[in-house]
């Protein structure tokens, strides 16, 4: 099959694809970091929208439309019109990837802020049931596509949201750090759709 992984700079993703014979690319405004810039596109993903996919998984940023990220929308109780701008901003390149004229696409977020009135999520899944001690929920948005089976549960389940932990560590690279997606899940996806 031919893939497009969205907004991917890791290519965890592209690279599981990629081990069960696809041809997979993976596509970000950032170089790639997985290793293999020859599966890699560097540059808007939307125009690549119009080319003929067997399948798109996309991992949209989800700073402004994340449920998390809604306190900041009234600091003070006072709206942050520059931030809901963007949350709408970032909704419609989001709607993008479910719209696109492809018959299976996957797009990936954390839990959403109703505000943004996104169309109902498919599936919530854990880093626990994909063979990661972890649990940070995630969505599934999914078009043509079966919801994804837990592949390996782990019986040790620590939060995300521990200070100290790797997912939380500060820095430059925090938030890149914090979009990395797990390799049990990308497995899983190959697998399962591929």
């Amino acid at each position: 099959m031919k893939i497009l992984i969205a907004c991917e700079e890791s290519q965890t993703v592209c690279k599981a694809f990629r081990d069960k014979g696809h041809e997979a690319y993976s596509c970000d405004i950032l170089p790639c970091s997985g290793g293999h810039p020859e599966w890699h596109i560097q540059g808007d993903v939307l125009p690549l929208l119009k080319k003929k996919w067997d399948l798109i998984i996309a991992h949209p940023p989800c700073t402004y439309l994340t449920n998390a990220g809604a306190v900041h929308l009234y600091p003070k109780k006072v709206l942050n019109t520059d931030r809901l701008i963007k949350g709408i901003t970032a909704k419609h390149f989001f709607m993008e990837f479910l719209e696109s004229n492809c018959d299976k696409v996957c797009v990936e977020n954390p839990i959403p802020s109703k505000v943004f009135e996104l169309p109902p999520y498919t599936q919530v899944i854990q880093p626990y049931e994909y063979g990661h001690p972890f649990q940070k929920k995630t969505c599934l948005w999914l078009k043509g596509l079966p919801p994804l089976k837990p592949t390996k549960i782990m019986e040790e389940r620590q939060s995300t949201k521990i200070a100290g932990n790797w997912f939380n560590k500060g820095g430059k690279d925090r938030q890149k750090n914090r979009s990395k997606f797990w390799q049990g899940i990308a497995d899983a996806m190959a697998e399962q759709w591929g």
